[in-house]
């Protein structure tokens, strides 16, 4: 019986080292997605978009192993929630790859125009991006609540980046009909990353349900104080005085 339970305990291990590099897969792809947009390389867009059909591979492999270890295991409480917290965490783990091949279209469009200006929030906020979901890959395996917290925080810079840009970026179309190609193509990547984000916080939401045995919104307090920016009687974004 001891014999079964550390080979068990292993097969749980695995299948955390597992999402660990589906999240390490992930960020290579949303890594490789932000050069190509900064580069305009559309020859390195052309392999994030390639690299999806892995990501959704590794995905696949990890739900099932989940699913053999739930019908032949039998696990209780605690190792029940670890392997259905794996579950979950993949979903969220492959929205982010396929965002990343979002990020990547938009990539390649831009590819053969100069940038009107220069990209500095957009990968600012995708740095941001990056270091949650490696942080919150960290905060499954070590079981971390710390960890939890610090995805949640840096959630709210991720937001405030984006309504920044949101406004910005609008400000440039209703000034230049010229830009409203590239400009609208930035911003869908900033709203990518803005998702990418909500994703990774509700991966370390099952984290903590994972710990505490109860499941929390974690991010409802701050979204509240993140309200859609307001706009003008002519459509724009109001600007304070």
């Amino acid at each position: 019986m001891r014999r079964i339970r550390e080979t068990f305990e292993e097969q749980i291990e695995q299948v955390q080292v597992d999402v660990t590099r589906l999240a390490s897969f992930v960020v290579e792809m949303l890594t490789d997605a932000m050069r190509a947009l900064v580069e305009q390389d559309e020859d390195l867009a052309d392999k994030v978009i390639r690299d999806d059909d892995v990501a959704d591979d590794l995905d696949l492999h990890i739900e099932q192993e989940c699913m053999r270890l739930l019908a032949l295991q039998q696990p209780m409480a605690k190792d029940l929630r670890i392997i259905g917290t794996a579950m979950k965490i993949i979903a969220d783990l492959e929205r982010v790859g396929d965002y990343a091949v979002d990020i990547a279209r938009s990539a390649k469009t831009l590819s053969d125009e100069p940038y009107f200006k220069a990209l500095i929030d957009i990968p600012r906020m995708a740095d941001i991006t990056i270091g949650m979901v490696r942080t919150a890959a960290q905060a499954f395996v070590k079981q971390d609540l710390d960890l939890v917290r610090e995805v949640v925080e840096r959630d709210d810079e991720v937001d405030r980046i984006w309504y920044h840009l949101l406004n910005e970026l609008v400000e440039f179309m209703q000034q230049d009909p010229d830009l409203i190609l590239q400009a609208t193509h930035l911003l869908l990547v900033a709203r990518y990353l803005e998702r990418i984000a909500d994703h990774v916080v509700n991966v370390v939401e099952r984290v903590s349900y994972m710990e505490t045995g109860q499941f929390q919104d974690l991010a409802m307090s701050h979204r509240a104080e993140y309200q859609r920016p307001s706009v003008d009687e002519h459509g724009g974004p109001a600007h304070e005085e």
